[in-house]
């Protein structure tokens, strides 16, 4: 009889086995097998929270599957992954097989390597208890705020909607910025930079105008500046102060799982989503040639920054080997863990520091390689000499007035040659300053002055946002992305030109929020919880009264604002239409009902008058003025038609748009070729606009 070892996915399975070899056989329970059933709440609040899972629908004959395989193995061995959700599937699996949860059963693999696998299943334990009921008390309170909070929600707003305990908190940081640029007043202010060339040199360098000895000078206004460009009118400079110095700049640590999601955002353009999706594939298994299915980094979800002692060694070998001695520093670096991280997992590095990710691309996928390179160099250069930068500062006087100027030049490159932090390329270019001396004369080449205004904060990216709810203790670094998933594919909240911004959905919920449920949205509040939630899995806590101390007071709450509102409801601005009520008068809305959106009148119920929600595109019926409207053959291709058929019967494969033919008069229409190109569909017209 062979050993049964059950993992999550099949390329797990498969690199796994490959390790184990004989004796060993490797399955995957594709993820969880039982859960809350969607359809119901699943959880008996009067029966202190308890749930009532089963079996997840469709995977009935996978149970009965690994049932069969049990039965015939000498020994089950649960290696799903290394967390607390891996720790709940494994809690599942144990029970619906009927394992004893005294016995040692569980085994995890930090990596998915020979030495990894190896250490793994030497090392069995008990199923950890604290964890599951971690797991549990996360995902039962999870549920009861979305099954309590979201009926709310569709009855008064609109159908479909839902609220999550902590992707509402996100969406009201996100809302909450938006009001702060609404309000934002911009201020006016003034700079002065002028052009130096010292005495004997061709090289010119830049400087700012600082103020006068008592101080800096804040240039408020255009008649400010002009009088300050007057003073200085056939006036001498010279350096009158100069400091040199050097800068130390050591490298990043390696990634966490939320510095690895903010990282792959601002240099990668990858949504979190995504990157925890390859990340997930790297963990678990690819087959790289010559070397068969191999993990290539280590655990993904790790909030620890340590790293162990062979891989430190194996990188340092790799450096020296690569740039030479003067690369690396004397002593190996390790970074110190925040104080309320996990520490259960090494920091996300490489399993294999040696392996160059250009010696396997092929063996990767665009997206795999893309952020095995990072993850690569992240950790490489984590173990590399500091940059040693020379800086100058400068202070240059002008009669009264004092103008500064600063630069630096590397000295030695360091773990720079190999890796740049997305926020250090961002920060000043590295500028090398002409050779300057005390009392130095310097030549005025150009002064401006310049008109600036103050910026309102940013709309939040995924990058930010991540680093916000890392900062201020909201969800964990593994529900980041399904958060960030969750409010876009609700449409509380858009993405545009890479940043996030709420709908006025989304700015409508977060209101109603704010004023019913204000401890739901609340940050600190939030993050206490989060901290409640974790001392359960510390053996701190007891996860029922933990639920008990949200839920009792959740409740009361929630029957309160039902009471209050009644059966107030609210309309969106999205949602009104130009279009009047044809049987009463009163303008019609849009609605959005169990098979979708529909139009209906304002004045229901007096008024039950609905009609079918036509999707408009702005532009006016060439044949007879009425709407034009985008529809889909049986095929699904896309086509566009007067919106007053059977009466218009105007039809066009190509989108009409609102110009004109400035030969004939004809209605242009867009085709995309390989550049967007309007034409005009008239008979022997032959008019065509290309964008550039």
């Amino acid at each position: 009889m062979s050993n049964l070892v059950i993992v999550e996915s099949p390329a797990k399975a498969k690199t796994i086995k490959k390790y184990l070899g004989k004796g060993y056989d490797v399955v995957a329970s594709m993820g969880h097998v039982r859960d809350l059933p969607e359809n119901r709440l699943s959880v008996n609040v009067k029966k202190d929270f308890e749930p009532k899972y089963a079996i997840i629908k469709g995977k009935e004959d996978l149970v009965e599957d690994l049932k069969e395989k049990a039965k015939k193995s000498e020994k089950i061995f649960l290696a799903t992954d290394p967390d607390r959700e891996g720790e709940a599937i494994s809690w599942h699996l144990a029970y619906i097989l009927g394992m004893d949860l005294n016995e040692k059963n569980r085994i995890t693999f930090n990596e998915i390597t020979k030495t990894g696998v190896s250490n793994g299943i030497k090392a069995p334990r008990t199923v950890d208890l604290k964890l599951v009921d971690a797991q549990q008390a996360r995902r039962i309170l999870d549920r009861l705020v979305g099954y309590k909070l979201s009926p709310f929600l569709c009855k008064k707003i609109y159908r479909g909607l839902s609220a999550g305990r902590v992707q509402s908190v996100a969406l009201r940081i996100i809302v909450d910025r938006e009001d702060e640029i609404r309000k934002f007043v911009p201020k006016e202010y003034w700079t002065i930079d002028a052009s130096f060339i010292p005495k004997g040199s061709r090289k010119s360098f830049s400087a700012l105008f600082y103020g006068d000895e008592s101080g800096k000078i804040e240039i408020e206004n255009e008649e400010q500046a002009s009088k300050i460009l007057s003073d200085l009118e056939g006036a001498s400079y010279k350096i009158i102060k100069l400091k040199k110095g050097k800068r130390h700049r050591n490298p990043p640590p390696p990634f966490t799982t939320s510095t690895l999601q903010q990282e792959a955002s601002r240099r990668l353009g990858f949504p979190a989503k995504r990157t925890m999706k390859v990340a997930q594939e790297l963990y678990e298994g690819i087959d790289v040639a010559g070397m068969g299915a191999v993990g290539l980094i280590t655990y993904m979800r790790t909030d620890s920054l340590r790293i162990s002692d062979d891989a430190i060694k194996e990188a340092r070998e790799y450096i020296e080997k690569s740039w030479g001695n003067k690369y690396i520093p004397k002593e190996p670096r390790h970074f110190k863990t925040k104080s309320n991280a996990q520490d259960g997992h090494e920091a996300i590095r490489p399993t294999m520091p040696n392996l160059n990710p250009d010696n396997i691309k092929e063996s990767l996928s665009s997206d795999q390689y893309k952020l095995y390179k990072l993850i690569w160099q992240r950790f490489i250069a984590c173990q590399m000499s500091e940059c040693l930068q020379d800086t100058t500062q400068a202070q240059i006087g002008a009669g009264k007035y004092i103008f500064k100027a600063s630069g630096y030049t590397v000295k030695f490159d360091g773990y720079t040659v190999l890796y740049t932090e997305s926020k250090d390329e961002n920060d000043e270019k590295a500028k090398a300053l002409p050779e300057l001396k005390e009392n130095m004369d310097l030549k005025l080449k150009s002064m401006d002055s310049n008109q600036h205004f103050t910026e309102p904060p940013a709309r939040y990216s995924e990058a930010s946002l991540i680093k916000a709810l890392e900062e201020d203790g909201i969800g964990r670094p593994s529900t980041y992305a399904s958060i960030i998933s969750t409010i876009l594919s609700r449409q509380y909240v858009i993405r545009e030109a890479k940043v996030l911004k709420p709908t006025e959905l989304g700015e409508v919920i977060t209101a109603l929020m704010k004023e019913r449920f204000p401890k739901i949205v609340n940050l600190k509040f939030t993050a206490q919880m989060e901290s409640n939630l974790d001392a359960v899995e510390e053996g701190k806590n007891d996860w029922v009264a933990t639920l008990h101390e949200f839920y009792d007071d959740f409740s009361k709450t929630l029957e309160k604002a039902k009471e209050e509102m009644g059966d107030t409801k609210i309309t969106l601005k999205q949602d009104e239409t130009d279009e009047i009520c044809d049987k009463c008068g009163k303008p019609m809305v849009v609605k959005h009902g169990r098979y979708g959106a529909f139009i209906a009148c304002s004045g229901y119920p007096e008024c039950k008058n609905i009609k079918k929600k036509l999707n408009t595109i702005g532009v006016k019926c060439p044949k007879c003025g009425g709407e034009v409207i985008s529809r889909k053959s049986k095929r699904g291709t896309i086509f566009y038609g007067c919106g007053n058929y059977p009466e218009c019967d105007y039809i066009s494969w190509d989108e009409p748009t609102n110009e004109k033919c400035p030969n004939c008069g004809e209605t242009l229409l867009k085709k995309k070729r390989k550049k967007l190109t309007l034409y005009c569909p008239a008979e022997g017209c032959g008019y065509e606009k290309t964008s550039e």
